[in-house]
Parts: structure tokens; C-alpha cells; sequence
């Protein structure tokens, strides 16, 4: 009853965890990843290092994704539940090119309770993929709503600014950029609606990673490509500190790394279509 209690507070927005999978040593290749977790009685004690998790220093709990077994690969990999407040537990601020919590995270004989596995023993990286599926919905989601504010914006400059005798909205190579804007942006958000209408509809357990991959990568790179006509748009102004562009410009870059670069979104939809495994459009 204490835990659902826990929970619910957290699904309605009044508490804020932390996904704790990233290592200095262990990105892309989750299966790398060397923090330790080591049996203590009734309970386990963890060790090891994580790095660029999203949400630290605004947390109170983290999900820690660590090793029981580090012989086993992957089907070692157990997620547990981590008071942030604990001992052997500190953390340190990291800061990237745009306003986002991020920090480091160091566990030195933290020890946490037998309830704080969660899931099997051993079935941290399933769950891991399963979490990544739902993030990187999100991410595209993200990605989609800088694209439009950065079309947004662009759109009322070049309505309101005149050069050579007339608006530059009037300029055909302006229309042009404002056409691929528009043209990537909605390929984006459509793709990014699959993707969320699929991760809704799928069987508990049940992955739609391909999707997902396809809407993580669309969405990010066309808001970058989107994001930088808007600053070209603006001219000097769209470089200038405090301009909505120039901060949207910092902010959209970090997206094709998030929860999965561009790269392994490439190399999982390349696999699933190598596989006839990809969805039918």
C-alpha cells in the first residue's frame, strides 16, 4: 500500500524520479554496463557510476540499472529502486548546452532492501527497453513542439521584416525555407502520433520499438533541420544570446542523442527492415 502511495504521487506530478542507465563507459552498449549490484543478507549493496541522467538534483528516488552478474551480459542487468537520500549515495551537477537537469551519479555501498528490485532478478534490461520505448516517444513529442515555435517564430519575422522594397514572407526563397519547414514538421508529428498510438495499444510487455525508433529519429533530425532554417531566417538576430531561435537552436541539438542517438535509431530500424520485422506503413 506504501509503495502504490509512492507511485501515485509520482504519476501525478507532485514527486520527480530519475532513470539511472547512462555509465561514463556504458551508453549505447547498455549491456556494458559494469555498476555492481552485490547480495547483503535480505537485501543488496550498489556500486558504481552513472553519468547524464536526466532529473538529478530534482529526484528524490531513482530506477538504477546495475549488474548481479556481470558474466551474464544482459541477462544480468537488474533494476532497482533508489531512495536518492540514501548513504553512499552523492551527486554532482553536470551542466550541457541547453537548460536541462542532468548529473552524475556515484553509489558507493549504497545498500537498499530486497523490495527495491524491481521486477526479476535479471530482468533489468527488458525493462530498460521497454522504459526507452516510452522515452523516446517523448523525445519526438519534444522535438515536435521546438519545431514549432521555431516556425512560428520565423513565420511573424519574415512577415514583419521589409527588405529590398517588400517583406522578405514575399521573397520566394524565403517561401521556400518556410515550405521545408512546414513539410518536415508535420512528417514529424505524424509519425511521432504512430508512435505514441502504437505504445498506447501494445499488450503489456509487448515492444514497438521499431516505430518508435522511426519517430525518434524523424522527429529529432527534421527539428534540427526545421530549427536551423528558422535561425538562417532571422540572420544575425537568430545568433544573438537571448533570441527564442538561438535558445531553441541549443536546445533541439542534445535530442539526437537523448535516450538513443540517431545512430542506434538507424541501426534498429535498418535491423528490423534487414528482418521484414519493420511495420508496414
Amino acid at each position: 500500500a506504501a509503495r502504490a502511495a509512492e507511485l501515485a504521487a509520482f504519476a501525478r506530478g507532485e514527486r520527480v524520479a530519475a532513470f539511472a542507465l547512462t555509465e561514463p563507459d556504458a551508453g549505447s552498449d547498455v549491456a556494458a554496463l559494469t555498476t555492481r549490484a552485490t547480495r547483503d543478507g535480505d537485501g543488496w549493496i550498489l556500486d558504481g557510476d552513472k553519468h547524464l541522467i536526466s532529473n538529478l538534483g530534482l529526484a528524490d528516488h531513482a530506477t538504477v540499472l546495475a549488474t548481479v552478474d556481470p558474466a551474464a551480459g544482459r541477462k544480468g542487468i537488474t533494476a532497482f529502486w533508489v531512495p536518492l537520500d540514501a548513504a553512499g549515495v552523492t551527486i554532482t551537477r553536470q551542466d550541457p548546452i541547453a537548460p536541462h537537469p542532468l548529473g552524475a551519479l556515484a553509489l558507493r555501498g549504497c545498500r537498499v532492501g530486497g523490495d527495491a528490485v524491481i521486477g526479476p532478478v535479471g530482468g533489468g534490461f527488458r525493462l530498460a527497453m521497454q522504459t526507452l520505448d516510452t522515452y523516446r516517444v517523448s523525445v519526438g513529442a519534444a522535438a515536435v513542439g521546438m519545431a514549432r515555435r521555431a516556425l512560428d517564430e520565423a513565420a511573424r519575422f519574415v512577415r514583419a521584416r521589409h527588405q529590398f522594397g517588400k517583406s522578405l514572407a514575399d521573397q520566394p526563397l524565403v517561401q521556400a525555407h518556410l515550405a521545408d519547414m512546414i513539410v518536415d514538421l508535420d512528417a514529424a508529428r505524424l509519425l511521432v502520433l504512430r508512435a505514441a498510438w502504437a505504445r498506447d495499444r501494445a499488450a503489456a510487455g509487448v515492444r514497438v520499438t521499431t516505430e518508435v525508433s522511426i519517430a525518434k529519429l524523424a522527429a529529432t533530425e527534421a527539428a534540427q533541420r526545421v530549427i536551423d532554417r528558422a535561425v538562417q531566417l532571422f540572420g544575425g538576430r537568430g545568433v544573438l544570446a537571448g533570441a527564442v531561435v538561438e535558445h531553441l537552436y541549443r536546445a533541439i541539438r542534445p535530442l539526437r542523442i537523448y535516450e538513443g542517438t540517431s545512430e542506434i535509431q538507424r541501426t534498429i530500424i535498418g535491423r528490423a527492415v534487414a528482418a521484414a520485422e519493420a511495420p508496414t506503413p
